[in-house]
């Protein structure tokens, strides 16, 4: 079966240079948007049209139109197999030709969750400065297996988690005197600070050592 627009495995690389943050969805962990504006949307419906996207023959082959909406998909940005299994079954694509086509471009490596998982950790680590916590939940939220996932995160070290979160925290107490911190403040600071770090899934015990530590820095050894 050939795929019509589609690029060789040949023609495929892993990234080099540093890691840039990639168009990942801006709907979260359930998949992205069709590439069709809000507005568009709206006045198609109001003038009782359907929508770019319900406008799809009834009786077309169901494996084209299986194609048509993972290549819309894709060229907003990298998504794993679940995500795009989730909407081919919300446009009511058969099971078997849903099936058919993914198993297609994965081997083609047009959808390839392990390279997903390896690229997603790398850009949320390096600019958002997530711990393995949370960049494992992230995946498991897209339907990455477990094993790509823990994979991927052998890429970050522990010496990586620290060096992010002692940024993070540095960040936050940049305008912060520390020398003038009584005891209380010192406790408020620890407190709101330990929680900002875990939830960006660093664990709790690095959280405290690393505020602990920048807590009682002095001002002319910061960098």
């Amino acid at each position: 079966m050939t795929v019509p627009g589609l690029q060789p495995a040949s023609a495929l690389s892993k990234p080099t240079g540093p890691p840039q943050e990639l168009p990942w969805s801006e709907e979260g962990p359930g998949g992205g948007s069709e590439a069709v504006p809000a507005r568009r949307r709206k006045r198609s419906e109001s003038k009782g049209t359907p929508p770019p996207e319900a406008e799809q023959d009834r009786d077309a082959d169901p494996e084209a139109v299986a194609r048509t909406i993972i290549l819309r998909q894709l060229s907003a940005g990298p998504r794993t197999r679940h995500q795009l299994a989730i909407k081919l079954k919300d446009r009511e694509v058969p099971e078997a030709a849903a099936r058919a086509v993914l198993d297609r471009f994965e081997e083609l490596r047009l959808i390839n969750d392990a390279e997903f998982a390896e690229l997603w950790v790398r850009s949320r680590a390096e600019h958002r400065h997530l711990g393995s916590s949370t960049l494992r939940r992230e995946l498991r939220e897209k339907g990455v297996a477990d094993h790509l996932i823990e994979a991927a995160l052998q890429q970050l070290t522990a010496a990586d988690e620290r060096e992010a979160a002692r940024y993070l925290v540095a960040k936050k107490l940049a305008r912060v005197d520390r020398a003038s911190l009584d005891r209380a403040e010192k406790d408020k600071h620890t407190r709101r600070l330990v929680a900002m770090l875990v939830r960006k899934g660093h664990a709790p015990g690095v959280a405290f050592g690393i505020v602990a530590e920048e807590l009682n820095r002095e001002d002319d050894s910061w960098e």
